[in-house]
This record gives structure tokens, C-alpha cells and sequence, in this order.
């Protein structure tokens, strides 16, 4: 017998389709519908009252013909993983890298991507960030449109493949971050509200989930064993929150904390660490606050004040949100403060900002640092990145603020050996009616902005895709590259420059000869970001040119 369920509270009639056969459910007090079907076909789908539409699971676990057609069973306990001596990576100290599986090999793929795993290792990385790989409509996307949020994108590779690539990754000492979004769904296969209420609006990126009103208590479980499912399943060591601050939750018990709390205890149970890092506009602190204190216990969260920082002091971009990031003295004070708005006047939004963090018991390790992101590269209009306008100089310059930092580094796929490819916004929606909807919108969207309409690429067009798509053969004998890996070694073999404490943590400026340097325990990190030879007095570590050179980065003792 295999027994099949859906949560749909306010139906009064469900069907399982199986196979060839259908299998009227028998409905619970709490809304669940059941039904044992002997000798089950694999593929099943739902159908509503009277409809004969077939829905696919909200909780499927496989969707190989694409997120509009039937489910498919998947057994969790039929994969062999080989990680058993596997304890995790806890976050201070480590090092992220941030990739998406169908542009980081030209096949895209979780097995191709496991081909490359050994690039990671000798650069020095500990977590592998995997950008979204929940099922979304079309063959490629960024991964932010998923609609079904157990089923494993069946382009990569679908549940085997991951697990395959979670399992290499073990094996090589890398461990591995998911991206997840439950702020919205995509446009299109979102059929969620047909089963219950789970939708409570609509933000621009697609429907948002009813977390506080009626009926939610089943939709919040929906969120949280999601999460739980793919760190117990699928042997993950973390999960990035996309954009938490879109979450709309006025219950006295937030979803974070409600999810950090379920975290720990498998945590224990699982003995290794688990991981939660948020992404979040809001410059709280609360967030990585620990619940005893008041906080939401989540473990760290992105920093993009840094990153606006170190973009518009290595490219002097002052437009839209960078206007107020321009100035040494606002990398200097992000740098030692965290967030550059602390509750403190934000031109860009009108108002003041943020909170202060409390630098003396909080620790670095809890912001990601970062000079490159997909959202940071992909969101401008061609999805240039850094190193298409700053030269090497400047991008060794800009890694090893952020490398010998108290942050938790962050570095996106092929910035290590400052790629030529860009990373664009691209989609495959087959529906002709939104694929159009999507381009108009992305350029309208950047015609907002100043940008010209026929700079904005087709997100639509394969090309836009391909265009993505990283080139290996530029990895070799690449002078960043080198610089990278120099910075890690470096990190890794002395301890002042992976210290999280960040009252421990100076930073001066040479204003005049734009010259920025961190003092980390005996160790200075001296980044001439200027024109002019400068001096880097004491023991010379690793200098990326000439020792005090223009555009170079010297690190001495």
C-alpha cells in the first residue's frame, strides 16, 4: 500500500490520480485527505471538487516532466551517500562561495558541477552556496521562480543528482548552502491557493505566503519542513533566506525565530552545524541577535552596505543606491561598524536606517562579506561584472579588504579569476504571454533607471543564457586567481586575519593618496587604491605587485 496525502482545508471532494486509476480521499479534522492505493503507479497528480484538472503535489518531491504535469514518488531512503564520517563546517573562519548549477559548467548540471569541485578545494573555499534549485517553469532561470519547493529542478539533475553533488562535496571537505526562497512564488505554476490559503498578497516577484492569518498554522509548517527537509534529506549544511525582510509575519513568534529554533534541535540530533544566513535590506541586527537576547538566533546574514562600499570606492559609481557609499570615510566606518546606515540618515530611501550593531559582543563571522554577488552583477542591466571596469589592481585590492576582514567572505563564481562573461538576468517561461511580460517589465525596469532599452539583453533569448555561462579555459594562469589564492593561503595560515572580533578590528585612511589599511593584530593589510608608490614598512607576507605599489595590496608584518 502506498498512502498519499494533501493539506486542502476547504475542499469537499479530492482525488488522487494514479496511474490510470483515480482514488476518491477521505478528509481529517485538520484538513488533511488521505487515501491507500495499492500497487501504486509511479506519476500521481490531485483533482479538486469537481475538476478534472490535474494539480501536482504542493509537496512533491520529483517533477520530471516540469512543474505544470504530474508528481512522481520519490523514496528519500533508497540513496547510498558515502558522507558518514562527515561533521560539518561551523561558519567562523570559513570562506563561501556562491555558484548557480546551470551556469558555472557549460553543461549545467549537478554532475558537471561536481567536475569542478576540485577548483574549489585548491582555492581554498569551505561552503559551496548553491543558488536555488527548487522546480521552476522552463528549462533555465535564476532559480528565484520556484513553485515547488520540495521537487529538485529535474534539469540539473533532479533529487539524485543534488544529493550525488551534496555527497562530493562532503567527500572533498566542502560544505553546502542552499539558496531558498519563502518570501514568494514564480508566476507560473503557482498553484498553492487552489489546494488552501496559502497566499496573502502579491509583492513584483509573485504571490506571498499567509504566514499570520487564518488557516496559516499549516502554511507556515509547509515553510518550515521545508527547510528541515532539504538539511535532514538532503544532508545540506546550511540554507541562505532570500530576502527575508519581504516576509509578512506579525505573529509574536516570527517564522525566523520559529525556524532557528527547529534548526537547532536538528542540529543536535544530526550532530554537525547547521547554518542559517539571511538576506535582508533592513540593516538589523536583531536577526543574528541569538533568541536568549531577544533575537531571531539566525546565524549571519548578508552585508551589502560592504559591498555598495567597496563597488563605489573601486569604480566611483555614486547612482541610485551607491550615492551614499562613495567615501573612504564611509568604507572605514562600515568596515569597523558593520552597516554604514546604523540608524543613520539614508539619502537613497528619504529617511533614516538600520540599527547600530554592538561591534564588542558581536562577532564579524555573522555578516558575509562580499565584493560580487548574483544579485549585485545580474540586477545591473548587462550583468557586467566588477572586473569588466576595474582593473587588477583594484580587484586585488577589493578581495583582500574583504578576505583579511572579520567578515565571513563571500566570492561569486568565476571572481576569482575576474571572468569576462557576464551574469545576466535570464529565463524559459514557455507561456508566450508572460515571457513577454517578463522582458517588458526588465526593461522597463531599467529604463527607470537610465538605462537604454537596447542595452537591457533578452531574458528570453537562449543567448542571454549562454552569454552566462562561465569559461574555464580563463581560469588558467590568471594573475587574480593567484592573488586569490595567495589571500586564503594567508587567511588560513595566520590566525589575526580570520578573527571575527570586531573590537579588535582598525582600519586607517590615507585620504590623499586613497590608501586603506587594516590593522589586524600584528598584521597590517595596506591597499593603495592610489596613484602613487606608498610605504609598507615590516616583513612582507604578500604584496600583489611591487611592495606599496599603485593599485596593489601589500600585507606585512
Amino acid at each position: 500500500m502506498t498512502e498519499f496525502s494533501v493539506w486542502a482545508p476547504n475542499r469537499s471532494r479530492v482525488r488522487v490520480h494514479n496511474g490510470p486509476s483515480v482514488h476518491e480521499m477521505t478528509r481529517a479534522d485538520d484538513g488533511w485527505w488521505r487515501a491507500e492505493v495499492p500497487d501504486a503507479a509511479p506519476d500521481y497528480a490531485f483533482q479538486l471538487d469537481d475538476s478534472d484538472d490535474e494539480l501536482p503535489d504542493p509537496r512533491s518531491r520529483w517533477q520530471p516532466d516540469g512543474v505544470h504535469a504530474r508528481s512522481r514518488r520519490y523514496d528519500h531512503s533508497a540513496f547510498e551517500w558515502t558522507d558518514s564520517a562527515w561533521t560539518g563546517r561551523q561558519l567562523p573562519g570559513g570562506i563561501v562561495y556562491e555558484l548557480h548549477i546551470g551556469t558555472f559548467t557549460p553543461e549545467g548540471t549537478f554532475d558537471a558541477a561536481i567536475g569542478k569541485l576540485d577548483h574549489l578545494v585548491d582555492l581554498g573555499v569551505d561552503f559551496v552556496e548553491v543558488l536555488p534549485v527548487n522546480a521552476f517553469d522552463g528549462p533555465h532561470g535564476w532559480g528565484y521562480d520556484g513553485v515547488l519547493w520540495y521537487a529538485t529542478h529535474d534539469p540539473y539533475g533532479g533529487p539524485d543528482g543534488f544529493k550525488r553533488f551534496v555527497d562530493a562535496c562532503h567527500n572533498r571537505g566542502l560544505a553546502v548552502l542552499l539558496d531558498v526562497v519563502y518570501n514568494h512564488l514564480g508566476p507560473s505554476g503557482a498553484y498553492l491557493d487552489r489546494f488552501g490559503p496559502y497566499f496573502a498578497g502579491e509583492t513584483i516577484w509573485g504571490p506571498t505566503l499567509n504566514l499570520d492569518g487564518p488557516q496559516s498554522d499549516e502554511v507556515r509548517r509547509y515553510v518550515l519542513d521545508n527547510a528541515l527537509g532539504w538539511l535532514r534529506d538532503f544532508h545540506v549544511d546550511g540554507l541562505r533566506l532570500d530576502a527575508v525582510h519581504a516576509l509578512a509575519d506579525r505573529r509574536a513568534t516570527h517564522l525566523l525565530e520559529e525556524l532557528s529554533s527547529e534548526v537547532d534541535a536538528l542540529s543536535a540530533h544530526v550532530r554537525r552545524p547547521l547554518t542559517l544566513i539571511a538576506e535582508s535590506d533592513l540593516n538589523d541586527p536583531k536577526l543574528v541577535t541569538p533568541r536568549e537576547a531577544g533575537g531571531y538566533g539566525l546565524h549571519a546574514q548578508w552585508s551589502d552596505d560592504l559591498h555598495h562600499c567597496l563597488h563605489s570606492t573601486l569604480t566611483g559609481e555614486t547612482t541610485g543606491y551607491y550615492g551614499d557609499f562613495g567615501s573612504l570615510q564611509a568604507l572605514a566606518a562600515t568596515l569597523t561598524g558593520v552597516f554604514l546606515h546604523a540608524g543613520t540618515w539614508s539619502e537613497f530611501r528619504g529617511r533614516h536606517h538600520g540599527r547600530p550593531v554592538n561591534t564588542l559582543t558581536t562577532q564579524g563571522h555573522r555578516f558575509l562579506g562580499y565584493l560580487q554577488n548574483h544579485d549585485q552583477i545580474g540586477n545591473r542591466a548587462t550583468g557586467d561584472r566588477l572586473s569588466a571596469t576595474v582593473s587588477p589592481g583594484l580587484l586585488a585590492c577589493g578581495a583582500a579588504i574583504v578576505l583579511c576582514s572579520p567578515y565571513t567572505p563571500m566570492i561569486f563564481m568565476g571572481e576569482e579569476w575576474a571572468a569576462s562573461t557576464p551574469w545576466q538576468f535570464f529565463a524559459s517561461f514557455p507561456d508566450p504571454k508572460l515571457a513577454e511580460a517578463v522582458r517588458t517589465g526588465r526593461r522597463k525596469e531599467f529604463a527607470d533607471h537610465g538605462w537604454a532599452a537596447q542595452d537591457v539583453p533578452d531574458p528570453m533569448d537562449p543567448a542571454t543564457f549562454e552569454r552566462s555561462k562561465l569559461r574555464w579555459e580563463e581560469a588558467a594562469d590568471s594573475e587574480v586567481l593567484a592573488t586569490y589564492r595567495a589571500l586564503i593561503a594567508l587567511r588560513r595560515n595566520h590566525p589575526e586575519l580570520s578573527d571575527p572580533r570586531l573590537h579588535q578590528f582598525t582600519v586607517d585612511l590615507d585620504e590623499d593618496r586613497r590608501v586603506v589599511t587594516l590593522h589586524r593584530g600584528g598584521l597590517r593589510v595596506v591597499c593603495n587604491l592610489g596613484g602613487t608608490q606608498v610605504d609598507a614598512p615590516g616583513t612582507v607576507l604578500f604584496s600583489s605587485k611591487s611592495p606599496g605599489a599603485p593599485e596593489s595590496v601589500t600585507v606585512v608584518a
